[in-house]
């Protein structure tokens, strides 16, 4: 199986050297973000030197996360995503995660649809001319506006968007979102991380929980990895661990490889 690494997983090293830590585990695929302070793409670092960077590495970079609430279609959010499109073209990334509104709003029936189709609608010319996937990632959260994969691909469906968007598959949120059906053949990544706090409710869990895989798991990120692959899925799994614990660790390339040990296991 193919391992990535989003840079959520060491948040506090620089571009270069989050590059640097992929390869020395042996991981050839990186996520970059645009939500980590003191960290391209917030400090200003161009998108050719990104590439320049990853390409020294031999690493392919799969997406940025990420374009948030794009399902809140704005003249705002439509120059914010012209930017961020333009950016994953220029610095050689192949997709742009798309994080739906998660602050209470935009849930009513038939509103919530509406919103994500238009959404999609726009989106789908200015991916298309730049030659970048969209990647469309349900979060599990009861206030969020986009929990169901099903209704993410009826709309994929619905704006004519199979060549242009893919699902994405987080374990965690796939786990809090209590929907069984899995789309492999839709899904473009596969975000994961691990909870192994027992005494929270599922209601409860936040993104401080997410830790790296190991086996007190509580996810069964093992049974939704084997259940994507047996259907069909052949793409990465890339670590996007958000609990602070992983972000102070000392030496983060022994607890990823650890991790990448147990699921290799576990799977």
């Amino acid at each position: 199986m193919q391992f990535a690494l989003n840079h959520m997983a060491a948040p506090r090293l620089g571009i270069a050297d989050f590059f640097a830590l992929a390869t020395s585990l042996g991981i050839r695929a990186v996520e970059i973000r645009n939500d980590l302070d003191d960290t391209a793409i917030l400090d200003g670092t161009a998108p050719a030197t990104i590439r320049q960077l990853a390409e020294a590495q031999g690493l392919t970079i799969l997406s940025i996360n990420a374009l948030q609430r794009f399902n809140d279609w704005t003249p705002a959010r439509a120059e914010e995503a012209t930017a961020l499109i333009a950016y994953a073209r220029d610095c050689g990334a192949e997709a742009l995660v798309l994080v739906p509104k998660n602050d209470g709003t935009g849930q009513a029936e038939g509103e919530r649809q509406q919103n994500l189709r238009e959404a999609l609608a726009a989106l789908k010319p200015l991916l298309a001319s730049a030659g970048i996937v969209g990647l469309v990632e349900p979060l599990g959260f009861a206030i969020c506006s986009l929990r169901s994969k099903r209704e993410a691909a009826e709309a994929i469906h619905d704006v004519g968007g199979e060549a242009v968007f893919r699902l994405v598959h987080d374990t965690f949120h796939h786990y809090l979102a209590g929907e069984p059906e899995l789309f492999p053949a839709l899904t473009g990544l596969v975000h994961i991380s691990g909870v192994t706090d027992a005494t929270l409710a599922p209601e409860a869990l936040r993104d401080d929980h997410r830790v790296l895989v190991d086996a007190d798991d509580r996810l069964d990120n093992a049974g939704q990895i084997r259940a994507l692959r047996s259907g069909g899925y052949q793409g990465p799994f890339s670590f996007e661990p958000f609990a602070a614990s992983v972000h102070a660790l000392k030496d983060p390339a022994s607890a990823v490889m650890a991790s990448m040990h147990h699921i290799r296991s576990s799977v």
